[in-house]
């Protein structure tokens, strides 16, 4: 006698969907630059905050092409530049995942800066190899023609969008929408009430992980999901 096959469970479908985007960034170069760390430190005060994010989020963009030196422009340029190794370890040390503000994560490398200048107050003055200009980008948000209405196609959208489309939602979003998160954790858990994926993503390490790791590893925990729903 044949055994009656389970239905499958239903699909849990999202109150709202789930546009992905991506973002273009037009690079601009600031009036300041420090030719000493006594600069680096008048000018990161008055700069405008889009130039501390170019510095730092847009610098972890890269970082996770290449794998190689810092993870901010101003631990590379106190390394390369200044020759100061102390420095540079501290700066490299600051987590943009603390921060849910620019001006709050200015503080954090203002007070590093001035820290280490105050115990060694010869450093200030000394001419750097060369200069540190600062720069800011202006983001053009690029739609694209994925969307998700439920963690299938979600994980499938996933799988297809670019690099880029990961970081303006997963990295990007934590200071735009002023949030200790990221938009994918916020769509899984508001919209489809899925609270424990969108923790398991936000503890995706974003340092030791390139975006080509957070987009694996993101798919392999919606995987496992939804094998323990079938």
């Amino acid at each position: 006698m044949a055994t009656a096959q389970l239905p499958a469970p239903p699909v849990r479908w999202a109150r709202s969907p789930f546009y992905f985007n991506s973002a273009a960034h037009l690079l601009r170069i600031e009036r300041e630059k420090a030719t000493t760390l006594g600069e680096l430190l008048a000018a990161m005060r008055s700069v405008p905050s889009e130039s501390i994010f170019q510095h730092t989020f847009r610098t972890l963009q890269e970082h996770h092409f290449i794998r190689e030196g810092f993870s901010n422009d101003y631990a590379h340029w106190a390394f390369a530049a200044c020759n100061e190794v102390g420095l540079a370890e501290r700066l490299a040390s600051v987590d943009v995942r603390e921060f849910t503000s620019v001006e709050t994560l200015r503080e954090r490398i203002v007070l590093i800066v001035q820290d280490y200048l105050d115990h060694n107050p010869r450093a200030a003055d000394r001419a750097a190899m060369e200069p540190f200009y600062f720069c800011a980008s202006d983001a053009v948000v690029v739609p694209t023609p994925f969307v998700a209405r439920n963690l299938v196609e979600f994980r499938d959208c996933l799988n297809q969008i670019s690099i880029h489309c990961i970081h303006y939602h997963f990295i990007e979003a934590r200071l735009r929408l002023k949030l200790n998160s990221n938009d994918f954790s916020v769509w899984l858990e508001s919209e489809l009430d899925l609270g424990r994926i969108a923790d398991q993503f936000n503890r995706i390490d974003i340092y030791t992980s390139t975006l080509q790791d957070v987009r694996r590893i993101m798919v392999r925990v919606i995987e496992r999901a939804l094998h323990s729903q079938a």
